[in-house]
């Protein structure tokens, strides 16, 4: 008999409250939670083990590619509790798996803790909207949660690219019409040609890997809808010189160009261990695309980018620095956690110090 269940296991994730369930071979299933990993007090899984626990949940189409290509990646529903995002793989030739959660329940952008003036984007008629930030840093929750304020409040067709599919979105005032890479469709590229052919107002673009789609996803956003994308970078600046530095050199002009012009903001994100209670917190850069930000893209000046969000309070914008900072201030995160996520940590240090000199001076 199996010394575990999948369905005891992941009852138990979401009564820890973790958002991961790593089942490692030769290692106890691991909990995630609040950021930290936390191996459940039992023996370790065999072999046999994360094979009756992979099988007990993988189709046998996605176990055939498990099979031919080392490793496959689903949504997983559990019952109506919640979904699963998970990873199956093979490590030294046994199965592991990685599950995420993926709550039933839609975060508000307030919950998430997004400034008001991010809303006023979800209401723009087209241009290119980028939400950014490591693996793990929330960027699926968030745009969730942008893609359902539009949904209520917009009456418009809502095409989402996704691998694979992470939270269901219900026809609300608008239609929505959710495609999973590889099983509805070949690539995200395609899937965004295709989208243009099918009366979009809004897509939404899952992950912005390669050329093809980054190039597919700008023309989109050009020929008057509004889309929105991913990136695995940190900061606005270095959003940007991703994106142009993915075309070859002789493009590279015309895309920033393109950029310039149909770029709306870049959202970036990382996600924290709270100190002041329980769970995790995101802190966030924005920036929104002014004439000044504009003409600094179009003329290769990314550099100086930071220095307009410096500035850009009245239209909403803020660097990444100035939330970690306002987050360690309030009491919501460690000194730690401060310097480690900062872009430029030894001008943080030189602010707080600056303050405390202020403070022992009144």
């Amino acid at each position: 008999m199996p010394r575990f269940e999948m369905g005891d296991l992941l009852d138990l994730v979401l009564e820890e409250g973790a958002s991961d369930l790593h089942i490692p071979c030769y290692s106890p299933p691991v909990l995630r939670m609040h950021g930290e990993m936390t191996p459940l007090d039992t023996e370790p899984l065999g072999p046999e083990d994360t094979e009756y626990l992979m099988k007990s949940i993988t189709s046998e189409a996605n176990q055939q590619k498990l099979q031919q290509d080392g490793g496959v990646d689903f949504g997983f529903a559990f019952g109506d509790k919640a979904r699963f995002r998970v990873s199956v793989f093979k490590a030294k030739g046994n199965i592991g798996m990685v599950l995420r959660t993926i709550p039933n329940g839609l975060l508000s952008m307030e919950q998430i803790g997004l400034p008001p003036s991010t809303k006023d984007i979800l209401f723009k008629p087209r241009g290119l909207v980028l939400v950014t930030g490591p693996t793990g840093s929330g960027k699926s929750t968030t745009l969730a949660s942008m893609i359902d304020v539009i949904n209520r409040e917009r009456s418009d067709h809502i095409i989402t690219i996704e691998d694979p599919i992470e939270f269901y979105h219900g026809h609300k005032r608008s239609v929505v019409t959710q495609r999973e890479v590889h099983n509805d469709v070949p690539s995200f590229a395609e899937a965004i040609r295709r989208a243009l052919r099918q009366d979009p107002d809004i897509i939404l673009v899952g992950e912005m890997r390669d050329l093809e789609t980054i190039g597919a996803a700008i023309t989109a956003a050009e020929t008057g809808h509004l889309v929105f994308g991913t990136l695995h970078t940190t900061g606005a600046a270095e959003t940007i010189d991703r994106i142009v530095d993915s075309f070859p050199t002789t493009a590279q002009a015309q895309i920033r160009t393109q950029l310039g012009a149909s770029l709306v903001c870049v959202i970036s994100q990382v996600l924290l261990k709270r100190i002041d209670k329980k769970g995790r917190i995101a802190a966030f850069e924005i920036m929104i695309n002014t004439p000044s930000i504009a003409a600094l893209i179009r003329d290769g000046k990314t550099f100086r980018i930071t220095s307009d969000i410096q500035t850009g309070a009245k239209y909403g914008m803020n660097t990444l620095d100035a939330h970690l900072m306002q987050l360690y201030n309030d009491g919501k995160i460690a000194y730690g956690d401060l310097i480690t996520k900062a872009k430029d940590p030894e001008g943080v240090i030189q602010r707080l110090q600056m303050e405390m000199q202020l403070k022992a001076k009144q």
